[in-house]
């Protein structure tokens, strides 16, 4: 899988170009501290999922509990386990703070990723890691919500016989649901947990 930062492929054409420049400078204004004005875009939103017990789950299962929200798949085979091992880093970093703290890794391959599969995925690197899957419309629904994108690429003749390419961000909401600010998927595990300290911190001011 092509490596990317941000919400968009770098490398795309036309007016997938462009529209990743507007999206990325609307990004950036979308990113001022904690509780601050409202952002003239809004990253984030409602959302109706499957956690991997079965049970359906929304924005709302969720409020009161700051969320670090990542897209990606459990066949991939690079960023995605290195970027959610290093958000299980940043959990221990945390310390008594992780209460605070909800991790969400949403499936952008409904199709193969189960909510039995997205259970043991998630919980082979850390436990307090939800993965959420659900239908394909559910799916691209909240990814709209987020700006991320995905593409799939065949790779064979197979049914399943495909990767799927995808934005590589890792969404920094507050306990209300509002977006708080953003971090690219290489970002060091250290300046992770720091940086959400720090939001806390400010939260608390």
């Amino acid at each position: 899988m092509k490596r990317r930062h941000g919400l968009l492929r770098p490398w795309a054409h036309g007016p997938r170009t462009l529209f990743s420049i507007i999206f990325a400078s609307a990004l950036s204004i979308c990113q001022p501290p904690a509780h601050a004005g409202t952002a003239p875009v809004t990253i984030g939103g409602p959302f109706t999922l499957t956690a991997p017990d079965g049970t359906t789950v929304t924005d709302e299962t969720y409020r009161g509990k700051w969320l670090l929200v990542f897209f990606g798949y459990t066949s991939c085979p690079d960023i995605c386990p290195a970027t959610l091992s290093e958000i299980a880093v940043a959990i221990e970093e945390l310390g008594p703070d992780a209460a605070k703290l909800q991790p969400i890794f949403i499936t952008v391959d409904p199709e193969r990723d189960t909510p039995e599969v997205m259970g043991k995925y998630t919980g082979a690197i850390d436990p307090r890691i939800v993965g959420l899957t659900g239908s394909p419309q559910q799916i691209a629904a909240v990814a709209r919500e987020y700006g991320a994108y995905s593409a799939r690429y065949k790779t064979g003749a197979g049914a399943e016989d495909y990767v799927v390419d995808h934005s590589t961000y890792i969404y920094i909401m507050d306990p209300q649901g509002k977006f708080v600010r953003g971090l690219d998927f290489d970002t060091p595990t250290g300046r992770i947990a720091d940086t959400l300290r720090k939001i806390m911190e400010q939260s608390r001011e």
